[in-house]
């Protein structure tokens, strides 16, 4: 492996680990603490210099939306009413976060996309990260397994991504940011969805749409 490719994978790793805390945990009471108060203490236009796979100017657009939100703290009523409509409920999400809610017919959580990611797990002795009541397709844990995989399995990232969660998370990303009514969330919508799009480009990733029912 050149050093070219292990700067790749490094940029993946850091890439999945620090955005995936936010989709995970509550900002009120959750553990990504340090995270939360690390994005809300940067400078955006320095960090989107040395942000990975996405231009400065929309890093630098988009880490500014994350910080601007997070101007209030943590503890800002609406930022933290907006983490639980968007992905706690008890309402109806507006953009859920699990893959098989948008290519499963059905669209329900635990549809064959999630259950292909399983058996694609299991496969490669790839543990799960969560209990059997979690789907293994959210968003957040998607991007802490990209993360893991660069670091631990590199030789299966490509097939990771483009089997597994190129194949909806632009779709899905794409629904969050215009549903998202806190300047944080679109951000990290924003943020997001442009990082994987490096990825893939970076890689050279042919993805296989398909089609979606939400």
């Amino acid at each position: 492996m050149t050093k070219a490719d292990e700067a790749v994978l490094e940029a993946v790793a850091f890439a999945g680990e620090a955005l995936a805390p936010f989709f995970l945990q509550d900002p009120a009471k959750g553990e990504a603490g340090e995270a939360f108060a690390a994005m809300a203490a940067l400078d955006p236009k320095t960090a989107a210099a040395e942000w990975p796979f996405v231009d400065e100017a929309g890093a630098c657009e988009a880490l500014g939306m994350m910080v601007t939100g997070l101007a209030a703290g943590t503890q800002d009523n609406a930022l933290v009413w907006e983490y639980r409509r968007l992905f706690v409920g008890p309402g109806k999400k507006p953009a859920p976060p699990w893959g098989s809610v948008y290519t499963d017919r059905e669209c329900v959580v635990f549809g064959e996309s999630t259950l292909a990611l399983r058996a694609w797990m299991r496969e490669r002795g790839i543990a799960r990260a969560t209990d059997e009541r979690t789907p293994e397709d959210h968003i957040g844990l998607m991007l802490a397994l990209m993360a893991w995989i660069a670091r631990n399995q590199p030789g299966v990232l490509d097939d990771y991504l483009h089997l597994h969660l190129l194949t909806w998370a632009p779709h899905y990303l794409g629904q969050l940011e215009d549903v998202a009514e806190h300047p944080f969330y679109q951000g990290l919508a924003r943020l997001t969805d442009a990082t994987l799009e490096g990825i893939r480009e970076v890689l050279g990733l042919e993805v296989a749409v398909p089609r979606f029912f939400r």
